[in-house]
């Protein structure tokens, strides 16, 4: 195997930092819980999360991302999934924490998963949007990317951009942009909000109930001790995320996923915001 050299990147926003490559499971993840529920497979290439009557499961990266394109394939909990949630987001720790969520509530046979995404700032969510998909996410393997960079965040899906988050700090907009991430993935039981908010509870004679992943790639960076710049360990990797935005296409395609499959929007929840809506919902989305 051939071993790229280091190169040491100048940047400006990524200060000390290196950046990280191809994933493998057993190298970038610790199980955090559930024991053998989690189970990691084909040498680190695959990993699968378990929930049963007794626990759920879930892993996390050993590393901490500040900035970068996280992409993970991802096949969901088949059949009746009602009650169950799989989640893959990204996280700091503590009361004023930052999280970007991708979290997928599964439902009863026949009907779709709802796709719900969300970005917390300084301990504060509150900005759900809500998808329907143009595919059913448990007959195969699709790809779900968060690309996170000073001036956005990109939600993606097969490399279709279905939401963006922009940094409006110059309305006083908190945007998440200091505090380093790690990446989790878990399945677990909701069944008191997830499914009809909890109208639908989970069926247990159904379990144990299985999400699988794979393909994880981190084209980000982390923090290397010590110094000043951004290592890249691999010459190939892409950088476009550092200052990704939307192209013509993208906003196209955007607009085709809100208009068609979006169901939830709190840019557009006045009864909730009976103050007036959130500052960031004045703006373009598509900035």
């Amino acid at each position: 195997m051939r071993v790229s050299p280091l190169i040491i990147v100048s940047a400006t926003f990524l200060g000390a930092l290196a950046v990280a490559s191809a994933g493998n499971f057993y190298r970038d993840f610790d199980i955090s819980w559930g024991d053998q529920r989690a189970r990691i497979l084909n040498g680190g290439q695959d990993m699968a999360l378990t929930l049963d009557r007794a626990s759920g499961s879930g892993i996390q990266s050993k590393n901490e991302y500040l900035f970068g394109r996280i992409d993970m394939q991802m096949k969901l909990v088949p059949g009746n999934s009602a009650g169950t949630v799989t989640a893959y987001y990204l996280s700091s720790q503590g009361p004023t924490h930052d999280e970007i969520d991708f979290e997928f509530l599964g439902n009863l046979s026949g009907n779709p998963y709802t796709l719900h995404t969300n970005v917390y700032t300084q301990g504060k969510g509150n900005r759900e949007q809500q998808f329907h998909l143009w595919f059913d996410p448990t007959k195969a393997f699709h790809t779900y990317s968060i690309i996170w960079n000073p001036k956005r965040i990109i939600f993606m899906v097969d490399n279709i951009p279905i939401r963006v988050f922009n940094n409006l700090g110059s309305i006083g907009v908190p945007f998440p942009q200091s505090q380093p991430m790690r990446l989790y993935a878990s399945l677990w039981n909701a069944d008191d909000w997830a499914t009809m908010g909890g109208r639908v509870k989970t069926d247990w004679t159904n379990a144990p109930f299985t999400s699988s992943f794979r393909n994880f790639n981190a084209n980000a960076c982390i923090r290397a001790p010590g110094s000043s710049s951004c290592i890249r360990t691999d010459t190939n990797q892409d950088s476009t995320w550092q200052d990704q935005t939307l192209d013509a296409a993208g906003r196209n395609r955007i607009r085709w996923v809100q208009q068609k499959y979006m169901i939830y929007n709190y840019c557009t929840d006045v009864k909730r915001f009976p103050q007036g809506l959130p500052p960031e919902c004045k703006q373009s989305r598509f900035l």
